[in-house]
């Protein structure tokens, strides 16, 4: 059936192509705006609208964006470990396509972590090809049988964000193919994504977008696939060898290396007309695909908030949880003592990693008042410390002037305010991070705007507070009309706003509490800073972020932290990074928490034995693990983030999650530490196939927890392993079953069986220990047992990639293959043989 769809769109395609002038096949292989290609309204062929991102569909808007559902993170869902789940995330990402007039969903991210410091490691499944490949196929499946393209992300190696555009990627072929390529060669044979995204890196020597050798003779010729190639966002960095290499859309529009650059590079002779044919091909096609979904060009955007989709997003925020320890039963929480909620992290709402992963969400459930809800005795609070690499949103410390409660106007001029011009458009904002890139108004002419932001603030402590700004243009801050912070007169380059801003500048003013101040910021778009002349790029009107905090002695915060502990029966306690930390754009510079939030773990533990530590973050942190009796990793949970943490911590959910991620102990125990960052332009990947479990095994390296390591309330008994191999070995599988039991008197609950396979023979090549090669999630009732039944390929199985004759090794030869609940917990192991030596290509 799905060839035959595929014959039909090719088809299709064909005869549209012939029809098609030159300018129009121009046309189509670059998109036209920053979400969408290119209409030939006379051929009925209509123009696609893209949108991110990995969690939820945020639409076409940046600025002031329609609401949407976030998902947790892509850690998140990959700590799952639930296929059957992943297709039910991905019907709710196809509706809220739908919602938005989407066509094609830029997502998932299947790019590996080599390192918990990569700013984008949030996104991604797992630092494992299978796991990242099978979860991946999962959730493209659901997405593509309601009608909507995935454009599978960012190909090949875009693993971290220093120097992303420039860095030439060094990686062995073998490296390549086993790790990097592996997870996007599962989801391609398995879901048949639509469309794929190419990285901004370069690898080998050659930028990802103009790489034949990766776009053509791999992923077309060798593997087969027959959809379109689009280019991440100002990925592009050529016009003839990018075409030539099979980069079909420039993204985003207007084309910076198409349009007149393709006429003139035929005209010339130095590109022929085929090549132009083949892409604009690719293009159609997918408009065909596309087409069945009756999607409107460019249609309106919805808000799609449902109690089905609540239900769910609850569902997978809670499913996530991993519980990493849990000593002396602190959990499950009880709900009728008291209960001190305590930290950083607690009332506020991270719900996602910050970048183009990020949206407006339709609402954001804090921990804090998630687990308030589920208790019926005293509750304390304490923040503990701060931790905040941008200063926090003012929230509902401030008021429009209509009187509308954590509300600011905006109001947008077409020339300086300052000179008695009149505003052109009043807006009303809720979100103190204020990004312009695609903010458009017709009185507007140029790249040049100003605004007036106004709110009364109001707070209730009389103390000094700090204020800040951050800038991609230029921004004064004042109150009651003196200047707090200045962020125009003289400007320092930054990191905010992808590192097109400034640094966030800073002011102090000492304010009464219930006193009400009239907070006035004058901003100037990007073009207005000298800033530009510093090189980096500035996405339309570029944006300002402003926020505040009081100013606080940090050895009281904890104090009072420690005396709600002492105080309390029970302490939830939450620390953990946040999208300030976690973001594309940068790396993280540091493993361990900021703040003073190590002190505090180590104060409030103390304090009180029964306190359960929720870490929330995208990417494993060290901190004084050792002396917290219980941790919970939440991830950055999506809308029912605080929910489905609740949800765990009181037992109404059974945590079933698996680290998807080894944590290791320090940064430098990690395989990447040396070699983690671009240097003269190059990133050696010089721990080969070694990556995560698969070094810190081979160095027999201990770690904080293991990879696919993940507790339950329940107890859980592996036996009974039966494996079976088909005679055809080299297009045969490996069938598994193992019998797993719930010893638990009075609590169900759901484990997880991990699949590993070790080379026992000898080898020309080194070998991982061992490596995940299948999984089956299983819910199993108190007291009963449940078969996992498990098939793999058995070519993928133990093949290895061979780089002197360029082929996949099946490698005769004896081998184990491993069952249990972790790398680190394999109780039961069988032997099989593979008689003899062979090699294949393809998928």
């Amino acid at each position: 059936m799905v060839q035959s769809q595929r014959s039909q769109h090719a088809e299709a395609a064909s005869k549209v192509l012939a029809q098609l002038t030159q300018p129009e096949k121009i046309s189509l292989v670059s998109g036209v705006d920053f979400w969408h290609t290119a209409s030939i309204p006379r051929l009925n062929i209509p123009a696609l609208r893209m949108s991110d991102g990995p969690n939820g569909i945020r639409g076409t808007k940046l600025f002031d964006s329609v609401p949407a559902a976030c998902l947790p993170c892509g850690t998140g869902l990959g700590a799952t470990w639930d296929t059957d789940l992943l297709r039910e995330a991905g019907e709710l990402i196809a509706r809220e396509c739908r919602a938005k007039s989407a066509h094609i969903w830029l997502g998932p991210t299947i790019n590996i972590q080599r390192s918990p410091l990569g700013g984008r490691g949030f996104e991604s499944f797992s630092e494992d090809p299978v796991l990242s490949g099978t979860m991946a196929a999962a959730i493209i499946t659901a997405v593509q049988n309601r009608g909507i393209a995935s454009s599978l992300k960012h190909f090949v190696a875009n693993d971290m964000e220093h120097e992303r555009s420039l860095v030439d990627c060094v990686i062995s072929d073998r490296a390549l193919r086993e790790i990097y390529l592996l997870p996007f060669q599962i989801a391609i044979r398995d879901s048949q994504p639509w469309s794929i995204m190419t990285a901004f890196n370069r690898v080998n020597g050659q930028h990802m977008s103009e790489n034949k050798r990766m776009l053509q003779d791999l992923v077309r010729d060798e593997w087969g696939w027959k959809g379109c190639v689009t280019s991440d966002w100002y990925g592009t960095y050529s016009t003839v060898e990018a075409m030539e290499a099979g980069l079909d859309i420039e993204m985003p529009g207007p084309p910076q290396w198409r349009d007149v650059l393709i006429a003139r590079a035929i005209s010339s002779g130095k590109m022929s007309v085929s090549t132009l044919d083949a892409r604009a091909t690719s293009v159609l096609e997918l408009v065909e695909q596309c087409r069945e979904a009756s999607i409107p060009e460019r249609g309106p955007e919805a808000l799609l908030d449902t109690a089905e989709s609540r239900t769910l997003l609850r569902k997978l925020a809670g499913a996530s949880t991993v519980l990493l320890k849990n000593e002396n039963q602190v959990l499950p929480l009880q709900r009728g003592v008291s209960t001190a909620i305590i930290g950083p992290t607690a009332k506020r709402s991270f719900f996602c990693g910050g970048g183009s992963a990020s949206l407006r969400p339709y609402r954001a459930v804090s921990i804090f008042d998630a687990v308030s809800e589920q208790l019926s005795a005293n509750v304390l609070y304490s923040e503990g410390c701060q931790i905040h690499n941008y200063l926090p949103p003012l929230g509902d410390k401030i008021t429009s002037p209509s009187g509308k409660k954590g509300v600011f106007e905006m109001h947008m001029y077409g020339q300086p305010p300052e000179e008695g011009h009149k505003a052109i458009e009043t807006l009303e904002l809720d979100d103190t991070n204020i990004m312009l890139y695609d903010y458009a108004n017709p009185a507007i002419k140029g790249n040049i705007c100003y605004a007036v932001i106004e709110a009364d603030l109001e707070v209730e402590h009389t103390d000094t507070y700090i204020f800040g700004v951050a800038v991609a243009g230029t921004g004064l801050l004042m109150l009651d009309d003196k200047i707090v912070v200045d962020n125009k007169t003289k400007q320092r380059r930054g990191e905010s706003f992808f590192a097109s801003g400034s640094v966030e500048e800073t002011g102090r003013a000492h304010l009464e509490a219930g006193k009400k101040y009239k907070l006035k910021l004058l901003f100037g778009s990007a073009a207005t800073s000298n800033l530009n002349s510093a090189g980096a790029p500035v996405f339309g009107f570029g944006g300002v972020r402003f926020g505040f905090t009081r100013e606080v002695d940090p050895v009281k915060e904890i104090q009072l932290a420690v005396e709600a502990a002492s105080a309390a029966d029970q302490v939830v306690l939450c620390i953990g990074l946040g999208p300030d930390w976690e973001s594309e754009g940068n790396d993280r510079a540091l493993y361990g928490l900021p703040g003073a939030q190590d002190e505090l773990i180590k104060q409030v533990c103390a304090a009180n034995p029964k306190t359960a530590v929720v870490i929330q973050t995208g990417t494993p942190v060290s901190g004084p693990w050792e002396d917290c009796p219980a941790i919970m990793q939440s991830w950055y949970g999506g809308n029912e983030c605080g929910n489905g943490v609740a949800d765990a911590l009181f037992g109404l959910v059974n945590p079933s999650g698996k680290l998807p991620l080894s944590w290791p102990k320090a940064i430098e125990d990690n395989p990447a530490f040396l070699s983690f960052a671009s240097e003269a332009g190059k990133c050696h990947y010089n721990e080969g196939i070694f990556v995560g479990y698969r070094f810190y095994e081979k160095t027999k390296r201990a770690v904080q927890w293991p990879f696919g390591h993940g507790l339950s309330y329940a107890d859980f008994n592996f036996e009974n392993m039966d494996v079976q191999l088909d005679t055809d070995i080299l297009n045969g599988q490996l069938k598994l079953s193992v019998t797993i039991t719930n010893t638990s008197t009075n609590v169900d609950g759901s484990e997880v069986c991990q699949i590993y396979v070790s080379r026992t023979s000898q080898s020309d090549l080194a070998r991982s220990v061992k490596d995940l090669k299948g999984f089956s999630k299983v819910a199993i009732p108190a007291g009963e047992s449940r078969v996992a039944n498990m098939t793999v390929s058995i070519k993928y199985a133990v093949s290895v990639w061979d780089e002197l004759v360029d082929a996949w090794r099946l490698e005769a030869g004896d081998y184990k293959i491993y069952a249990g609940s972790s790398s680190s917990y394999t109780p039961l192991s069988g032997n099989f043989n593979i008689p003899e030596t062979m090699y294949w290509k393809g998928l």
